[in-house]
C-alpha cells in the first residue's frame, strides 16, 4: 500500500502542469468555530454528543453565545476560540498543500460575505488552488466545533442558508489532469457527489470518501451502501462509530459486527483501499488481501480526534 499505487504516475495521459494532483470537493465552503469547553455545555444543545448533526442559524449563534461562559481554561492558547476555513476535506487539502507541498486544489463554492472572505484567505495562504471554487451572491457555511476536556469534538454544522455548488454546476475541466478526488459522505450533497463521481471516472480520477459522522451513516445508511457497492469508489475512511453504524443489523446485532475489523472487510471487499481509524490507537488498512495495523505515532497520539482523521487521510494519500 505504497505511494505507487496511490498516486499513480500515468492515470493521465493529458495531465496539465497547473491541475491540482488532489481535488477536493467541499460544495460549500465552511468556516469552523473550535472551542475547548466543560461539558455541561453538551447537555444544552440538541443531538447526541460526539456527533455532527445540522442546526439553524439561530441555533449556531445560540451556542456560540453560550460557549462564552462554557470555555476551559487553556492557557497556551492564544484565543478561547480558534476561528478558520474548516471542513474536513478542506482540512485533508490544507494539510496535503501546506504540509507536503502536494498541488491541491477545492471544488466548491463559498458566499461573498466575510466568512467567504476568510475561507479563500486562509486556504489561498496554504498554497491551495482555488480555480474551482466559485464564489457566490449569499452566507458562506458555518461550523461549530465544540471539544470536551478529553479531546472529543462535537459539531453543530449551519448548512441550510449558505450557497453551495450544484451538480449542474461541475465540468470536465474541473477534472482535467486531477489523480485523486476526495470527498466526505452527506445525504444533502448526494446529488452534486455523483455527478462529481461520474466526470472523474470519464477523466480516469480515483476518488476517496470519508464517512462524514455515525449520524450521517446511522440515518441515511441505505444511499451509502449503494455508494459503496457501485465499485466507484477506490479509497474509503471511517471511523470506529461510523463502522460500527455501517454494520449495524438491528435484527440480529453481534458483538462481531461492532469490531472494527469486520468493517475494515466489508469496506475492503467494495474498494480498493479501506482504512478504519481508532483514535489515538492509529488505524487499520487493507489493500487487496493485505491488511496492516498502523499504530499512532509522535504527534498523532498528541491530537484531539478531530484532527487525528485528517491526519491519516494526509498520510494515506500521500502513501
Amino acid at each position: 500500500m505504497g505511494a505507487e499505487p496511490l498516486l499513480p504516475k500515468k492515470t493521465h495521459t493529458h495531465t496539465q502542469p497547473n491541475s491540482p494532483l488532489i481535488l477536493g470537493l467541499q460544495p460549500s465552503a465552511l468556516i469552523d468555530h473550535v472551542a475547548k469547553i466543560d461539558s455541561s455545555l453538551l447537555a444544552q444543545i440538541p443531538g447526541e454528543r460526539g456527533g455532527s448533526i445540522p442546526v439553524a442559524i439561530e441555533d449556531l449563534e445560540h451556542i456560540l453565545n453560550e460557549v462564552k461562559t462554557h470555555i476551559l481554561s487553556s492557557p497556551p492558547d492564544p484565543s478561547p476560540m480558534r476561528t478558520m476555513a474548516g471542513g474536513s476535506v478542506a482540512n485533508t487539502i490544507r494539510g496535503l498543500s501546506a504540509g507536503f507541498g502536494v498541488n491541491c486544489g477545492i471544488l466548491g463554492a463559498c458566499g461573498d460575505d466575510e466568512q467567504g472572505g476568510l475561507f479563500v484567505s486562509n486556504m489561498g495562504s496554504s498554497g491551495v488552488n482555488l480555480s474551482a471554487l466559485r464564489i457566490k451572491k449569499g452566507p458562506t457555511a458555518q461550523c461549530v466545533c465544540l471539544v470536551d476536556a478529553l479531546g472529543n469534538r462535537t459539531m453543530r454544522p449551519c448548512l441550510s442558508s449558505a450557497v453551495k455548488i450544484q451538480a449542474e454546476e461541475l465540468t470536465k475541466e474541473d477534472f482535467k489532469g486531477v489523480k485523486w478526488l476526495v470527498m466526505r459522505y452527506g445525504i444533502y450533497n448526494l446529488e452534486v457527489i455523483h455527478a462529481a463521481i461520474r466526470m472523474a471516472k470519464q477523466e480516469g480520477v480515483f476518488v476517496s470518501l470519508d464517512l462524514a459522522s455515525f449520524e450521517m451513516v446511522r440515518n441515511f445508511r441505505g444511499p451509502l451502501l449503494e455508494l459503496l457497492q457501485s465499485g466507484d469508489i477506490d479509497l474509503c475512511f471511517a471511523n470506529e462509530d461510523e463502522a460500527r453504524e455501517l454494520l449495524r443489523d438491528d435484527e440480529n446485532a453481534s458483538p462481531e459486527a461492532a469490531r472494527p475489523e469486520a468493517a475494515l472487510e466489508f469496506l475492503a471487499k467494495h474498494c480498493q483501499w479501506a482504512v478504519v481509524t481508532l483514535g489515538s490507537n492509529g488505524c487499520l488498512a487493507k489493500c487487496g488481501r493485505e491488511m496492516v495495523r498502523v499504530a499512532a505515532i509522535g504527534r498523532q497520539r498528541q491530537l484531539m480526534p478531530l484532527e487525528q482523521g485528517t491526519c491519516l487521510q494526509v498520510d494515506f494519500c500521500m502513501g
